[in-house]
């Protein structure tokens, strides 16, 4: 398990290619642009989602890994959540394996209690592009999302657009995540904290 530290960006349209070019210039590099897929589950009834918790399937260039996340809290656009994640064989859940990993004994009766009617509810596909940023010595992972939320309801397909910059910390201070972002802030015009998870979204879009 690990303590996920991240600031979200909503990132308008206009502003992808500004931002782009800033993340290639701060970091020396074009970014490595990944497609993802995920696939969300709950019950009917939204168990999960009652329980502040999101469960994810996701498919990435290198296989299949299965995700937990506790909500935890958001502000001001800084994420601050309980994570597990484990590789997975394929398009499918292995609840055993996200037990045993899961030491949050709440979370894991959630998924436990859920696990029987859990559905596929929503899905978020989009392009990741990333870069390794410096910051005073910390290590910063930024990332360009640029996608769609899709969630089938009574047959229609529903769509919501994903366009946000997300840096996570991966070593060193929090206070990196606050200089990258408010040197960001100076350079796009329009960037805004965004507190809504991308989980969050999908739930939403659901309920209409």
């Amino acid at each position: 398990m690990g303590m996920e530290r991240e600031i979200k960006l909503a990132l308008p349209a206009g502003q992808v290619q500004a931002a782009t070019q800033w993340f290639v210039a701060r970091a020396g590099t074009h970014g490595q642009a990944i497609k993802l897929v995920n696939i969300y589950f709950d019950t009917p009834q939204l168990a999960l989602a009652a329980s502040k918790s999101a469960l994810r399937l996701r498919q990435t260039p290198d296989g299949w890994l299965q995700t937990l996340k506790t909500v935890g809290k958001a502000t001001n656009g800084l994420h601050s959540r309980h994570e597990w994640e484990l590789p997975v064989a394929g398009a499918k859940l292995e609840i055993d394996a996200l037990l045993r990993a899961c030491d949050e004994p709440a979370a894991a009766d959630a998924v436990k209690q859920a696990a029987p009617s859990l559905i596929e509810l929503f899905r978020t596909n989009f392009t990741r592009t990333l870069w390794q940023v410096d910051v005073d010595g910390a290590q910063v992972e930024a990332a360009i999302d640029q996608g769609d939320v899709l969630a089938e309801v009574d047959g229609e397909t529903r769509r919501a657009p994903i366009s946000e910059i997300e840096l996570e910390l991966k070593s060193g201070d929090e206070a990196a995540l606050h200089a990258l972002a408010a040197e960001l802030g100076k350079r796009i015009p329009g960037l805004a904290p965004d507190d809504i998870s991308k989980a969050q979204r999908g739930y939403r879009l659901r309920a209409g």
